[in-house]
């Protein structure tokens, strides 16, 4: 870090007491689902991302091959275990190895946590993580049921394979049902806190103040929300209403003379029951980008003006 850098902001997450930088660093964005990251690149981004201050590394077996690159960095010495803070995922997606993308019913059972938690360990070759979430279940209750998923997380911190544990998911009513159970200690709710969507406010986050630790996916809903044309990432005959709407929020950004990824970052950060926004950056240059932003100074005019224009 040279002496210009300013480290990124952090936030306490939750009754978990850590202090954990406002942008995360979601792994995917080393894992080669957004363009191609060398072994050696990815761990020369980790090593950069720490000395920003960027230590809370999010990671699941679905990012693509990142888990495997977090380890590398760990277990060659590029980054001291106790230098970061790591969540990671029990995948509950489908009936495929792991729980990852496919078809079929997901192993709901306390025992498949077990065995996928000792083999994460060993991927990244560490001794436990520190929080450790249920990944989108497509149902609720075969988790909070006994011997079910959250069972599972709850024996693997008994074994000290994890500080923390919570769920990773999107429906509202699964965090609800699991908010109201008092089992958890973290949440990571995903595409319902940002500039195109705000359902969160109204129903998690309430929900959610008693203590829980809140980080929120998508913030920047997979680079629609950054500045750059939003056909850059969807195709425009693939474009629906949100689409439309964050290419509007663009050109208004673009005709004021706003930064649109700072005033993403920082609509996000006004909202204090959140405490981190995990961001997935493929180069150094991505990565400072987001850190200036989320350093950056919006006033509560200009954000005002562009609820008015746009919300």
């Amino acid at each position: 870090m040279t002496a210009h850098q300013e480290e990124c902001p952090r936030r306490r997450w939750g009754k978990t007491e850590l202090s954990i930088p406002v942008i995360p660093f979601g792994t995917q964005g080393f894992g080669d689902n957004f363009g191609p990251v060398s072994d050696d690149e990815a761990m020369d981004l980790i090593r950069y991302a720490v000395d920003r201050g960027i230590n809370h590394f999010d990671c699941a077996r679905c990012y693509g091959n990142s888990l495997r690159k977090l380890g590398l960095a760990i277990k060659e010495g590029v980054v001291k275990r106790d230098e970061l803070i790591i969540s990671g995922r029990i995948c509950c997606h489908s009936g495929a190895k792991w729980g990852g993308y496919g078809e079929g019913e997901p192993d709901y059972s306390a025992s498949r946590v077990l065995e996928d938690t000792e083999d994460q360990l060993a991927i990244l070759g560490i001794d436990s993580f520190d929080v450790l979430f249920i990944h989108d279940p497509g149902e609720i209750s075969p988790t909070l049921a006994p011997g079910g998923t959250l069972e599972g997380l709850e024996q693997a911190r008994e074994r000290h394979w994890t500080n923390f544990i919570g769920y990773g998911m999107n429906p509202h009513d699964f965090h609800l049902e699991v908010i109201e159970s008092g089992r958890t200690d973290a949440l990571l709710t995903f595409s319902d806190f940002n500039l195109l969507r705000n359902s969160a406010a109204d129903t998690i986050l309430p929900a959610a103040a008693k203590d829980l630790g809140v980080i929120n996916g998508w913030s920047i809903m997979r680079g629609w929300l950054t500045g750059k044309p939003v056909e850059s990432f969807v195709p425009r005959d693939r474009w629906d209403e949100d689409h439309i709407r964050a290419e509007s929020m663009r050109e208004w950004c673009e005709a004021t003379d706003i930064n649109m990824l700072s005033m993403t970052l920082q609509f996000c950060l006004r909202e204090t029951r959140i405490h981190g926004n995990p961001i997935g950056s493929l180069n150094k240059a991505q990565l400072d980008a987001n850190i200036r932003a989320a350093q950056a100074t919006v006033s509560d005019s200009e954000i005002d003006a562009f609820i008015a224009a746009n919300l």
